[in-house]
């Protein structure tokens, strides 16, 4: 049984839908207003790999991710640009759904956008106003926070607390420092919508609680993002949502994942540190991307450091190698009870790196068996198991190619060094001695050596 760590509760525990045979799921997506960097890439391979696993123990998952298409940050780059910020959007959006895709991200099955939602956001905060959840003053709408007494649960913060988490603005038309914008004005040279208080559009926290109505129904049975979001963000919403219900569970289980920091540091334009995907992605494959995002336990923070790519890319390697090796075997399905170990570590709150250890001890049996039945088997559950995390789905001679066009022959020559040594360690020395004679046809030897091998070419 899949259990996960419910942030609400503090505790890890079984998934449990309302409905059995249908899923709902949303995720907090991108403000577009810029290329994503891979503080916005984790997530989305986390609750991939998530949407992955829910597809597979149930008959039907909704799963929604939004853009927010409206935002100050979209107004201030449309103003740096000298572009519509419909331009700014559009190109963002493709931009994000390019970087996604190289990364082996499944689209969500709804890709809502606030801008197409403004009606629904309207009619949402009128009620919040109408039982008394919220108020108008000054073209604003704001929520009043002390109207919903369960306000902190998520976060598990006091009122003082919560006020300086939010750095919120303390202005004379709030009735409590803490109350938060539903709804503000604008001026002429911004975005805008005509609503009951005016010209203005929505503010943050709204929009996902209106579309989570919208398409996924009052209460929902998984809501993700990262750990930057539980305050105000969720909080917020889930303020909003239950308000709006009459008191009805917003979400059943809450899910968040941790920061990604880089060699040890936050990301930040001031240290000039923040990596885009796109710029990766000219450094290695996609899918050594995802490997290196998945490293480290969904809820921990994951460090990115220098060499991470090239360990990802060595990985890779091993497990393509071992496909490559079993590229003569049938198309099998998957014996039963084969990937039990390997799943169970999936099911244990997403434990990543279990799950890629198992994967790896399947790869090892499959270079020792010598049968054509065990090494059918052993290639459709590496194909199996690789499905789940999105890894292992091309064709190994492609894997290898895109490596050889990246980095040349010297790149593979190393790579195939590298594999032999693994193979030396774990002592599989049939595959030691044909990665030796792949290196001799490149005019290769090797030395082995106590600080271990160097290779050179011998003509």
């Amino acid at each position: 049984m899949l259990r996960l760590t419910n942030t609400m509760k503090r505790t890890k525990e079984p998934f449990v839908p309302a409905n059995p045979d249908q899923v709902t799921m949303y995720v907090c997506g991108p403000t577009v207003y810029n290329f994503a960097h891979i503080g916005n890439a984790r997530p989305a391979v986390v609750f991939d790999v998530l949407y992955r696993l829910l597809k597979r123990r149930f008959p039907q998952v909704v799963y929604a991710r939004n853009f927010t298409d409206v935002d100050d940050k979209i107004n201030a780059a449309a103003r740096e640009a000298g572009e519509p910020i419909s331009a700014i959007t559009e190109r963002y959006i493709k931009a994000y759904h390019d970087d996604m895709a190289s990364l082996g991200v499944l689209e969500p099955d709804l890709e809502p956008r606030v801008t197409e939602h403004i009606p629904e956001i309207i009619d949402m905060v009128d009620r919040l106003i109408a039982k008394g959840h919220a108020y108008a003053v000054e073209g604003h709408a704001l929520f009043d926070v002390r109207s919903f007494p369960a306000y902190g649960a998520l976060s598990g913060l006091d009122r003082d607390e919560l006020i300086a988490g939010a750095r919120i603005e303390i202005a004379p038309y709030k009735r409590d420092p803490a109350d938060f914008v539903l709804w503000k004005p604008s001026t002429p040279d911004l975005p805008g919508w005509e609503s009951p208080w005016g010209r203005g559009r929505p503010g943050w926290h709204i929009e996902c609680t209106a579309m989570i109505e919208q398409h996924l129904g009052s209460t929902i049975d998984l809501h993700g993002g990262g750990q930057d979001l539980i305050f105000p963000h969720h909080e917020n919403e889930i303020a909003q949502g239950t308000c709006a219900h009459d008191g009805e569970l917003y979400c059943r289980h809450w899910v968040h994942n941790g920061f990604v920091t880089v060699e040890g540091r936050k990301m930040s334009k001031s240290l000039g540190n923040v990596l885009l995907v796109r710029d990766l992605i000219g450094e290695a494959p996609g899918e050594a991307i995802r490997f290196t995002l998945l490293g480290a336990h969904y809820r921990q923070p994951l460090d990115w450091r220098a060499d991470g790519l090239t360990q990802a890319k060595r990985g890779l390697d091993r497990l393509y190698g071992t496909l490559q090796d079993l590229s003569d075997c049938p198309d099998v399905p998957c014996p039963e009870g084969m990937l039990d170990p390997f799943e169970a570590a999936l099911e244990d709150d997403l434990n990543f790196p279990e799950a890629i250890a198992e994967l790896f001890k399947l790869a090892k049996a499959a270079r020792r068996e010598d049968t054509a039945t065990e090494r059918a088997a052993y290639r459709a559950a590496l194909r199996d198991a690789g499905s789940l995390l999105g890894l292992l789905q091309q064709d190994p001679a492609a894997w290898f190619g895109q490596s050889e066009e990246r980095d040349g022959d010297a790149g593979k020559i190393q790579r195939l060094v590298e594999a032999r040594q693994v193979a030396r360690s774990e002592r599989d020395y049939v595959t030691a001695d044909r990665i030796r004679d792949e290196l001799a046809a490149f005019g290769v030897v090797v030395q082995d050596r106590a600080d271990g091998p160097v290779w050179q070419r011998t003509g």
